[in-house]
């Protein structure tokens, strides 16, 4: 058992959260208690003004940490927009708002500006709260301490359960919640989704100290709060499931005005594009190149169901990439920025692949030792920067100075670089 699992089955890290006072968060047969509603009840959905500025004051007044959470519509929707926010905070209760009908929840990041947010899988939330005008200062992330404490399972329900002793419902988590009015088993749901958050951070950190890894998370947290958000992403046809199969450039062509025209259908429908047009037609219209509808919808994704319509809007564009000059073609592959891929690097620079291999070993050593993930302890990136380029003269002061340069954190920096400089010493020499 590790020290993680060692401090999950403490009885004293268990808090009363959802269940009355007196309970321990365990059955009488020392089994997880099912959590099946907020200890306040479901509160009523915050969407107009008045109910707003309300909440506002409310959280503002409160203490403590602010647990929060958003839910999306992936699958559903057209991007990544939130479509439930849901609160709590120790004097405030639980808040359920509707960034639907209250678009404008920067009077509500500002209350909380001050205060830590706990939240559990943070970069998948930051961006949707912030389009809203939700943006944390300080955060707290459960299932990164999670991780940098050595759990397996990482999940909120597993967390909740193996560290609390509450079994969350489960259930709703990919349905669309762009659905008006939301069903009250959903809002159900989401209001536990937050019930137990603040209850969870504390254990963690318990246990985080315990390991001598608090301040570790601390930077990981700082680092999340104050990132920047991500650019557009470049050539996003490019990530087309299915992609691999396309090796021509014409057919490359055909996948970018294919993705290009749904995604614009998508938008403007405010729909998933996979819903307007899946992966898998698309790549089998680029590698059949089809000269005419009859032939088009004689494909696989493009069948019965489709009108003519459709299909005469997807040969279009099929038609489109077939006239370019040859000149207009895409490229077959990105701009590499970094390293090759690691598969090339023993043809390509021997030397670079042993350094790799000791590098990758080294880490995987270390990263044991510390009961967390590889890629918690430093990026697979980062490293094969620090490989394909090792600085000049390699010393601790140089390695130290290159992951910093790649954005490895203090205490990333402190553990990784003795190792790097031992494996990479050893292959220089």
């Amino acid at each position: 058992m590790t020290d993680a699992q060692e401090t999950a089955a403490d009885s004293s890290l268990r808090t009363t959260g959802g269940a009355p006072p007196d309970d321990d968060g365990l059955s009488s047969e020392g089994l997880p208690i099912p959590l099946l509603e907020p200890r306040d009840g479901i509160p009523p959905v915050i969407a107009d003004e008045e109910s707003l500025a309300a909440t506002v004051a409310a959280f503002a007044a409160g203490t403590g940490p602010v647990a929060v959470d958003a839910e999306r519509a992936s699958g559903y929707r057209y991007g990544q927009r939130a479509y439930l926010v849901q609160l709590r905070r120790e004097g405030a209760g639980t808040a359920l708002v509707d960034p639907v009908a209250c678009p404008d929840l920067s009077g509500l990041g500002a209350a909380l500006a001050d205060t830590e947010w706990v939240l559990h899988a943070a970069t998948q939330d930051l961006p949707c709260l912030r389009e809203i005008g939700m943006v944390p200062s300080r955060i707290f992330d459960t299932e990164l301490a999670g991780r940098l404490a050595g759990f397996p399972r990482v999940g909120l329900g597993a967390m909740v359960e193996g560290v609390l002793g509450y079994v969350l419902e489960k259930g709703h988590s990919a349905v669309d919640w762009s659905t008006r009015p939301l069903p009250e088993p959903w809002l159900r749901y989401a209001a536990l989704d937050v019930e137990l958050l603040v209850d969870l951070r504390d254990a963690l950190e318990k246990e985080l100290d315990r390991q001598g890894k608090l301040e570790w998370a601390r930077e990981e947290f700082d680092a999340i709060a104050s990132a920047p958000p991500a650019p557009p992403r470049k050539d996003p046809w490019r990530r087309t499931s299915g992609m691999h199969k396309v090796r021509r450039r014409r057919q490359m062509a055909v996948v970018r005005e294919l993705w290009t025209a749904r995604d614009r259908i998508a938008q403007r429908r405010d729909v998933s594009p996979g819903k307007v047009l899946g992966d898998g037609a698309i790549v089998e219209a680029a590698l059949a190149l089809p000269p005419n509808v009859h032939a088009l919808a004689g494909l696989t994704g493009f069948g019965h169901r489709m009108g003519r319509r459709q299909l005469e809007q997807w040969q279009a564009a099929v038609d489109r990439a077939k006239e370019l000059p040859d000149a207009e073609l895409p490229q077959p592959g990105q701009a590499v920025t970094g390293p090759p891929p690691p598969r090339s690097w023993a043809e390509r620079d021997p030397a670079a692949a042993a350094r790799l291999s000791a590098a990758r070993a080294a880490v995987s050593a270390l990263a044991e030792e510390l009961n967390m993930p590889q890629e918690n302890l430093i990026t697979p990136d980062t490293v094969r920067r620090v490989c394909w380029e090792p600085p000049a003269r390699v010393d601790e002061e140089s390695v130290a100075s290159a992951l910093a340069a790649h954005g490895a954190r203090r205490w990333q920096v402190t553990l990784v670089t003795p190792a790097l400089v031992t494996a990479l010493v050893t292959t220089l020499s």
